[in-house]
């Protein structure tokens, strides 16, 4: 349904869509789930003013013009953890994920890439919007999901999906 565009910005529109306020953004959104070893999930802590904290989350970020989904995966990644993976064959795509259905229609396109350990402390610099790189074990995670300390829904749904994924498959090769 077409709207009337409220506010436009480079990055994103508020649209009334009948009543339906949506916020659009001006190109595809990735998120990436970086897992090292398969023990390990790299993780940021991203510069948020708004919430007046540096909440863990995934790397994630917008399609420039002229990329595809993958390369926009694989500069998220170095952007965001310094990590150079320039393969873009080892970005694997997962189930999309749509952040909040009701006020952002576009679905965020996921992609993980197994790393290497060596991978993971070879990385470079990162941008500065970032705070810190940090690599957490699986179980590390789930307690971080379960205590409130990772709270950005985007990145717990990813690393839940991927977990439970595991899970569903460890319990059919020894079920």
């Amino acid at each position: 349904m077409p709207g009337i565009i409220i506010h436009e910005n480079p990055w994103f529109t508020v649209l009334d869509r009948d009543g339906y306020f949506t916020i659009e953004y001006s190109s595809p959104q990735v998120i990436v789930l970086p897992v090292v070893d398969e023990n390990w999930i790299v993780t940021v802590r991203v510069k948020r003013p708004v919430l007046h904290d540096s909440p863990y989350e995934i790397p994630a970020g917008g399609v420039l013009e002229g990329e595809t989904l993958n390369q926009a995966a694989s500069r998220e990644l170095k952007e965001e953890t310094g990590i150079e993976i320039n393969d873009l064959s080892r970005f694997i795509k997962m189930p999309d994920l749509f952040n909040s259905p009701n006020r952002d229609p576009q679905p965020l396109d996921v992609f993980r890439v197994s790393l290497t350990l060596e991978e993971y402390e070879r990385r470079l610099p990162h941008d500065l919007e970032i705070a810190t790189v940090s690599l957490f074990s699986f179980d590390e995670l789930v307690e971080m999901i379960v205590t409130g300390d990772l709270y950005v829904s985007a990145s717990i749904a990813v690393i839940a999906r991927y977990l439970l994924s595991l899970k569903k498959e460890k319990g059919r090769m020894h079920g």
